[in-house]
């Protein structure tokens, strides 16, 4: 079993911080003290999905995990492509430094390893057809 951490971006980061930063200490200042309540629990969501997304390569299946929202399973056996991507969309990524995983016919997932082209070299040696455009 192999674990790839999910790259973080600075940008995702420095937007989180400061938004719930200034939200809270608003909050704070105005004694709006469930609002702070319900601001720190949101906190602890969010670190708990940053410290629990990553990516397994176990056996010859890949487990996509992003805390407690995605717990998905792929074969590799089933990829056919793996390319480079810049989606803004929804994902189990924390950067907008992405790969696109195609797999099956027509399902793809979106995915941030923070070292890309050992992840895919690691797909590959289980499924050497899989195409790369990294």
């Amino acid at each position: 079993m192999k674990t790839f951490k999910s790259k973080i971006g600075n940008w995702l980061v420095t937007l989180i911080v400061s938004t719930l930063g200034v939200t809270t200490a608003y909050m704070i200042y105005m004694k709006t003290w469930p609002g702070v309540l319900v601001l720190g629990l949101t906190s602890l969501f969010i670190l708990h999905l940053f410290l629990n997304t990553y990516y397994q390569v176990i056996g010859t299946s890949l487990r996509i995990k992003c805390g407690i929202i995605i717990d998905k399973t792929i074969d590799v056996s089933s990829i056919r492509k793996i390319e480079d991507s810049k989606s803004i969309f929804s994902a189990p990524a924390l950067s907008h430094d992405r790969l696109e995983i195609l797999y099956n016919k027509f399902d793809s997932v979106v995915i941030s390893p923070e070292n890309k082209e050992e992840f895919a070299r690691e797909l590959k040696t289980i499924n050497p057809n899989i195409e790369l455009k990294l």
